[in-house]
């Protein structure tokens, strides 16, 4: 009897549940053995944590549970990485040391509110689930003042996740009655609003935002967070409430295998190969360039993507054909209005060598389709 090759994916997002499914819709049991490693048990697609913030969702209601891939044959592992040994091919958790053949990378990036001086305790990290519901307090109970949205780090995922923020939360004011007493103000590194998308849907968000009477200020590099003050390098800015997307980081156990130097990502092509055999890395945790300036996004539909590319790349092996897949850059990215409305950035990264975007018009249609798409994940994944 030959052995049955044994995948294992370190992380359970989108990247690694795209992988998983790929490959067990491809193979049964009998031809490949697939573990997935996670240290939390739950999937949630990110941009529920807005609905979360806007009251029309709980955590509960948001999340599905990893320890439903055991249906699937797909065994499921709640534990800390401790170690990757790319050498001897094995991965150490807190429980066990577990052997690869094929080693999927997709554990995402951290966020490392800590890389900024105070703002740990003068502000909220808006991609922190566990305070969710706090930040929702807060505005509701606010009455007047000043609401900061910063971008503290470049890149960062759902790259419009921070735009869609503050037009719900403009929402949230308007309803209450209260949008007038209060200014909302968008701090951003970047001088355009989406750079990843380019000065043309930077433009059209730029003027949604406006219409909205939120403030956009761009070029504006943060030093540190004081009590009711930002500090940029180029100047101030005082707030009532502020809410910021912390810079992103690769996992330590990624910099301590060598996969990756500090602060930054693991570079791969778009074969998602990493110079160590069978081991590929999707998603977050990587660095895929596009051009000298640019990289693709930091979102879950991109990880997913280049998650079936690896799948199917090593089913190929496993079958031992020579059909070689690369990523094709495809994705779109949902844009809540705050209206009961959507609009769509679909992206394509690799036409014609340089990226090409384009923003649909914001339609109810596409609010409902921005929730079939969570739904859809979640049942076929989970």
């Amino acid at each position: 009897m030959t052995n049955i090759p044994h995948v294992v994916i370190l992380g359970g997002g989108f990247g690694g549940l795209s992988t998983a499914n790929e490959l067990r819709n491809s193979l049964s049991s009998s031809q490949v053995k697939i573990t997935v490693i996670d240290k939390k048990d739950w999937f949630m697609v990110g941009f529920a944590k807005l609905w979360i913030i806007n009251g029309t969702r709980t955590f509960e209601n948001s999340i599905g549970s990893l320890n439903e891939l055991s249906k699937k044959e797909i065994n499921f592992i709640k534990d800390e990485i401790l170690e990757i040994d790319l050498q001897n091919k094995n991965v150490k958790i807190t429980s066990q040391n577990i052997s690869y053949d094929f080693l999927i990378i997709s554990m995402g990036s951290v966020l490392a509110p800590q890389k900024i001086p105070g703002l740990l305790e003068n502000g909220f990290n808006l991609y922190d689930h566990n305070k969710l519901s706090e930040i929702r307090d807060r505005i509701e109970s606010m009455k007047s003042g000043k609401i900061a949205i910063s971008i503290m780090g470049m890149p960062y995922k759902c790259p419009p996740a921070p735009f869609e923020a503050s037009l719900l939360i403009d929402s949230m004011l308007r309803k209450r009655g209260i949008r007038d007493s209060v200014e909302i103000h968008f701090y951003s590194p970047a001088p355009i609003t989406l750079p990843a998308a380019g000065p043309e849907v930077s433009k059209q968000i730029l003027e949604l935002v406006n219409s909205e009477k939120i403030v956009f200020h761009n070029s504006c590099k943060i030093k540190s967070v004081e009590s009711k003050k930002l500090i940029f390098e180029n100047g101030e800015a005082d707030f009532d409430l502020l809410l910021a997307v912390p810079p992103h980081i690769a996992p330590k156990v990624i910099y301590n295998s060598g996969l990756a130097k500090e602060p930054g990502f693991i570079p791969i092509s778009r074969d998602c190969k990493t110079p160590f055999e069978n081991v590929f890395a999707i998603g977050d945790v990587t660095s895929l360039s596009v051009t000298e300036t640019m990289a693709v996004p930091k979102a879950g539909i991109f990880a997913e993507g280049e998650g079936i590319a690896v799948a199917k790349n090593i089913i190929s092996k496993i079958l031992s054909r020579e059909e070689p897949i690369q990523f094709d850059g495809k994705g779109g990215c949902f844009i809540e209005s705050g209206r009961d409305t959507a609009s769509i950035i679909e992206v394509d990264m690799f036409s014609n060598s340089k990226p090409s975007t384009n923003l649909t018009e914001s339609t109810s249609d596409n609010l409902t389709k921005k929730l079939e798409f969570e739904k859809e994940r979640l049942s076929k994944w989970l």
